[in-house]
C-alpha cells in the first residue's frame, strides 16, 4: 500500500522554517513526503534530509525523491540527528521540522494495527521492529499497564481497563484491536461508552509506549535544537497534550533570559536565552483546513530560532 499521508498545517509550517535557498534542513518524520516536497520547492543550492523510521516511508520517499541529487533519504528515529549529521559529514542545520504522532498511512492500514476500527494484529510499531503491543498489553504487570494508560492516555478509567486486560489474558490472550477495544469498551461506565469512541486514550497510550515517543522526543528536540545553526529554525507539530506540553516548556527554557527576582536593580544570574520565539502562541489549522482535513483539529505548530547570546526575545506565554 503507497504511503499516503495528508500534510497538517503545510503552508504554516514552510513560512516558520524561513527556508533560506542555500540552507541544509532535515524533515525528521518524512512520511509521504508533503512537507519535504514543499521544502524542496524552496532550495535552490541547498540539501534536505529526509528521515523516517517506518521502513514504508522510506519506499515512497525513495520513490519520490531518489533521484534528485540534493535529498538524502535516512531510515531511522530524528532523535538520531547527531549521528545522522556525524555519517553525512555535517555540521550544523538551517531548519529542523518535527511533525509528531502517528501517520494518516499508519492509521488507514488496518494491518498495522493502530486503529482501532478495523479488527487486525495489535501492533502499532513506527519502524515494523521491536515489541509489540499484544506483547506489551499480555505481560506488563497491572500497575505497569495503569501507569502507561492513566499518563501517556491520560485515562480516567485507567485502573478499569487494566483489569478488563488482567482478565481476559488470564483465559486468552489480546492480539487483535478489537479484542482490546471490546475490552475497553466493557470497562468504561455505560453512560460514557458514546462521548468519543472509549478506546482511543488506551490505543493512544499503547503506543506512545510502544515505540518509545516521548523519550525519543525528548532526547530528539535537544539533539535538533543543538544542531541548529545561528539563525537556524525548529518547527514542531504535535497533536495532543503531553507532546504539546513537553515542546512549550522546552522552547520556553531556551527562551529563557534573567531569572533574577525582578526587584533585582542588575542581573547577577548571567543567564542569557539561546532562542526566541516564531510565533507566541501555537498556530493551528484554519477554518478551510479543519473542513479538508479533520485529522488537523487537534494539531499545534511550534516554532522557535537559535539566537546568540546577544540577541533579546519575548518570553514563553
Amino acid at each position: 500500500m503507497e504511503f499516503v499521508h495528508r500534510s497538517v498545517l503545510l503552508s504554516e509550517t514552510i513560512e516558520s522554517l524561513n527556508i533560506q535557498p542555500d540552507g541544509i534542513y532535515l524533515d525528521g518524520t518524512a512520511g509521504g513526503g508533503g512537507h519535504s516536497a514543499a521544502i524542496l520547492q524552496k532550495l535552490r543550492n541547498g540539501k534536505l534530509i529526509c528521515v523516517d523510521q517506518d521502513p514504508d516511508a522510506i519506499e515512497t520517499l525513495q520513490k519520490r525523491f531518489g533521484s534528485c541529487h540534493n535529498v538524502l533519504i535516512v531510515q531511522s528515529n530524528f532523535s538520531e540527528i547527531p549521528a545522522i549529521l556525524s555519517e553525512y559529514n555535517i555540521p550544523t542545520l538551517n531548519g529542523v521540522l518535527l511533525d509528531i504522532g502517528v501517520s494518516s498511512h499508519q492509521l488507514d492500514t488496518a494491518q498495522r494495527g493502530f486503529s482501532y476500527h478495523n479488527d487486525a494484529p495489535l501492533d502499532m510499531r513506527m519502524s515494523q521492529s521491536g515489541m509489540t503491543a499484544a506483547e506489551l498489553v499480555n505481560t506488563l504487570p497491572f500497575h505497569r499497564l495503569v501507569y502507561i494508560l492513566s499518563v501517556y492516555g491520560e485515562e480516567k478509567y485507567a485502573k478499569n481497563i487494566a483489569r478488563a486486560i488482567e482478565r481476559e489474558r488470564t483465559v486468552r490472550p489480546v492480539t487483535t484491536t478489537l479484542q482490546l477495544a471490546e475490552l475497553v469498551k466493557s470497562a468504561y461506565p455505560a453512560a460514557k461508552r458514546h462521548d468519543k469512541h472509549p478506546a482511543r486514550k488506551t490505543f493512544q497510550a499503547l503506543r506512545i509506549a510502544v515505540n518509545g515517543e516521548l523519550d525519543r522526543l525528548s532526547s530528539g528536540l535537544d539533539n535538533a535544537f543543538a544542531a541548529l545553526a545561528y539563525g537556524g529554525r525548529l518547527s514542531v507539530i504535535t497533536f495532543h497534550s503531553l507532546e504539546d506540553r513537553m515542546v512549550k516548556q522546552r522552547m520556553a527554557k531556551w527562551c529563557t533570559g534573567c531569572t533574577c527576582p525582578k526587584d533585582f536593580p542588575i542581573c547577577v544570574c548571567g543567564n542569557t536565552p539561546d532562542a526566541k520565539l516564531v510565533n507566541k502562541k501555537p498556530v493551528e489549522a484554519s477554518e478551510q483546513e479543519l473542513q479538508e482535513n479533520p485529522r488537523s483539529r487537534s494539531a499545534k505548530l511550534r516554532s522557535c530560532e537559535k539566537i546568540k547570546k546577544s540577541e533579546l526575545i519575548d518570553v514563553v506565554e
